[in-house]
């Protein structure tokens, strides 16, 4: 039981491989058509298609580590992962905003350059420079922003390193593009991490050149005073009370500045926070505000100003440096409570931020907190600088009034310096912060085409050529409802008795009908003998065939043709046989053997003929004809009266074999009736022309209580279409002994 499963299933797959192989056979001719086309396309394709140049510059992506302006106060923990800090920067690069940058950049540099041979990339560039138009240049650079997108921006995997490639017919414009996006790309990377430097670096250019005017002008007073005879000294007491005050006045000044600075910084962090969170930003903001936390700031501040002011009044080094270490014991105490207050607050800061967040909060608490402390210093150094402007108004008024230009003269000389120096570090600072982007390799250009890729082109066309026509067969095979092949018959659980080779490339129209008379060596005609056998064993065990219907499903099957064939090969056989055109509609026995229609046997059923004068011998021994005759009105009638039977019964008794040829059963019921008289009924079908449906309604008619359908013949069967155990066949009977053709042999 288990070999015999195996068997069918190894039987199944030979049958699979087998009608794939059929239907590849079948389409050659076509699939070879569509496959040689589509290698001529490919050939053309690629001989047309221009050459492709590509540049790549290469540059490395890091993330950023703060300045030494804007560091923080405590480490903080970033929630950035540098895969998503890379993720982040390659949609930058894809941008329209980056795209619009570089194509500004291009038009500035080819403008520069004044060159043209560009020209594949610039969008009427000449007509651009000859121009100025405000239209006409923004759609040239909506033009090249457009052709920019297809710049390809790629990180190499696993690594912080992102390659920009573009892609030109020309070699030099590869290489222009691609080094001007990665060139705005780190221009731009810079601008965005040195904004906060940059806004605070022209805040104190301003106060410098501010405070440089200002210095000028306390140098004036002070000259013209004294030329207009003022005092030129002062004694020691009051030169001691102009060089408090001074330093007090500049250190408020400067923490004016410092501030100011802050406050600066402080709006672009919470500016950019409120985008970001509203929220939060309010939350770090009542927090900076807490009562406790500004009473230790001012605390501090005024004990800071404490500190100078007896630092200040103090005589002796040795008592200074008492003063010193007490107040800075104290303002270290007050210190670290206020970082213990501040720690809580950043935790829970750190905490409730969302992780893209926490970096941006942390700051803007810190930047709080400083310039809340900032502001307390402040206010302690203004409250100190006018109670020394108290005492020193005190002073007698010509030394008053030298002493307020000596005073004014020193203190925007110390501001000055201090202002200075802040620019001066601010300077070095946004030249010292670097770029989270590095250019490892510009590009180069290009020696050797990077595209098409000729052969592979070719090779891809000719490929999919041939996947088209396997598609076309098997679509074509899929959609095909007609009988092909044997094994379409027993599919449907048909008796196969035969099939008759295609008979193409005959002589004469009349040959191809009777072609076991003309040519009766012939595979054709050996494939009537076979089955001329198969019907004599049809019912071997039951009593001989003697009256054989030949019927077929539609018209143009070939019925006929079997007919008169299958009636010469029983007569060759030394058969007397006889065939009756039993076709009243549109008959064509006689045209087959070249006689008149009339007498026939229409015409002896109404007895305008006696029996022998529809009699009609043929040119081969032993085969006689009967013609239809004239053509009633009423076929189905005439066939389905007794006078058939009788006449039936006649030719039974005087012939060895009669064949009766029939209309189409699907057409009328003509065959239907006569199955019902004869010995056996044979279902005519043609390969690719007669429809699976039709041969099985066929069959089922004639299935009937009679039991006289003993099979199908397939007609007009193709050996040489692919089929190969059936071409041996062909073969076989179209080859001599020696291997040559047979004298008889169908010609070419």
């Amino acid at each position: 039981m288990e070999n015999k499963l195996f068997q069918n299933l190894r039987d199944e797959e030979s049958n699979s491989l087998h009608d794939f192989i059929n239907i590849l056979r079948l389409n050659l001719v076509i699939i070879l058509l569509i496959s040689v086309t589509g290698l001529i396309v490919s050939v053309y394709y690629a001989s047309r298609t221009p050459d492709i140049y590509t540049a790549t510059a290469l540059i490395k992506l890091q993330q950023p580590k703060g300045s030494i302006i804007s560091g923080p106060l405590i480490p903080t923990i970033s929630s950035f992962g540098n895969d998503r800090f890379i993720a982040n920067e390659l949609e930058i690069l894809k941008s329209y905003r980056m795209r619009e940058i570089v194509a500004k950049a291009l038009l500035d540099s080819f403008r520069t350059a004044n060159r043209v041979d560009t020209q594949n990339f610039m969008i009427n560039y000449s007509k651009l420079l000859s121009e100025k138009s405000d239209t006409n240049i923004s759609q040239n650079l909506g033009s090249i922003i457009g052709i920019l997108s297809g710049v390809s921006v790629n990180q190499k995997q696993g690594l912080d390193l992102v390659e920009i490639s573009a892609t030109s017919t020309s070699p030099l414009e590869a290489k222009i593009i691609a080094n001007t996006y990665a060139k705005s790309y780190e221009n731009l990377n810079l601008k965005y991490e040195r904004q906060q430097l940059i806004s605070v670096k022209n805040f104190l250019e301003k106060q410098r050149n501010q405070k440089l005017d200002e210095l000028m002008q306390s140098e004036d007073n002070l000259k013209r005073f004294q030329e207009q005879g003022g005092i030129i000294a002062i004694d020691e007491q009051a030169k001691a009370l102009i060089d408090v005050i001074t330093d007090f006045q500049s250190q408020r000044d400067a923490t004016q500045i410092e501030l100011s600075i802050s406050g600066k910084r402080l709006q672009q962090y919470n500016n950019e926070l409120e985008k970001k969170n509203p929220t939060i930003a309010q939350y770090i903001k009542n927090a900076a505000t807490q009562p406790r936390l500004e009473n230790l700031q001012k605390s501090i501040a005024q004990m800071e100003t404490q500190r100078d002011v007896a630092i200040s009044n103090t005589q002796g080094a040795s008592r200074r440096k008492e003063l010193v270490e007490d107040y800075n014991a104290r303002i270290n105490e007050l210190k670290s409570t206020l970082d213990e207050q501040l720690a809580v607050y950043k935790a829970s800061i750190f905490a409730s931020s969302p992780a893209e967040l926490k970096d941006l909060s942390l700051k803007v608490l810190e930047e709080e907190i400083k310039s809340k402390a900032t502001a307390s210093k402040f206010e302690s150094l203004d409250d100190i600088v006018r109670r020394y402007e108290r005492r020193f108004n005190e002073l007698p008024r010509q030394t008053i009034d030298y002493a307020r230009f000596q005073r004014e003269l020193t203190s925007y000389e110390k501001l000055y310096l201090l202002v200075e120096g802040k620019y001066q570090e601010a300077l070095i600072n946004e030249q010292s912060t670097p770029g989270t982007v590095l250019i490892i390799d510009e590009a180069i250009q290009p020696s050797s085409p990077s595209a098409p890729n000729r052969m592979r082109i070719i090779l891809t066309g000719f490929i999919f050529s041939l996947v088209v026509g396997f598609s076309f067969a098997f679509i074509r095979h899929y959609l095909d409802n007609t009988v092909n092949t044997p094994e379409d018959i027993q599919k449907n659980r048909l008796n196969v008795l035969t099939w008759i080779p295609k008979m193409e490339q005959l002589a004469t129209k009349d040959e191809f009908q009777f072609i076991v008379h003309s040519k009766p060596d012939s595979i054709y005609s050996e494939s009537f003998r076979a089955l001329r056998t198969r019907i004599t064993f049809s019912k071997i065990q039951e009593s001989p065939v003697q009256t054989i219907l030949i019927t077929s499903s539609a018209p143009r099957e070939g019925k006929t043709t079997v007919a008169v064939n299958l009636s010469g090969s029983f007569a060759q056989a030394n058969k007397k046989t006889i065939v009756v055109d039993c076709d009243l509609r549109k008959p064509r026995i006689h045209n087959v053997f070249q006689a008149q229609r009339f007498p026939g046997f229409s015409d002896y059923f109404f007895g305008q003929a006696p029996f022998e004068d529809i009699i009609h011998a043929s040119d081969v021994p032993n085969l006689f004809y009967i013609t239809s005759g004239t053509i009633p009105p009423n076929p189905s009638e005439i066939l389905a009266s007794s006078q058939m039977e009788a006449f039936l019964e006649k030719l039974r008794g005087e012939y060895d074999i009669i064949i009766l040829d029939s209309p189409p059963i699907i057409a009328v019921t003509d065959s239907e009736i006569l199955s019902r008289l004869v010995d056996a009924t044979i279902l005519v079908v043609s390969a690719h022309t007669t429809e699976v449906e039709l041969m099985r309604k066929s069959a089922e008619l004639l299935d009937h209580e009679q039991n006289t359908f003993i099979g199908v013949l397939l007609n007009n069967f193709s050996y040489k279409s692919g089929y190969g155990s059936y071409y041996k066949y062909y073969y076989y009977y179209s080859q001599g002994g020696n291997g040559a053709a047979k004298k008889n042999r169908i010609k070419a």
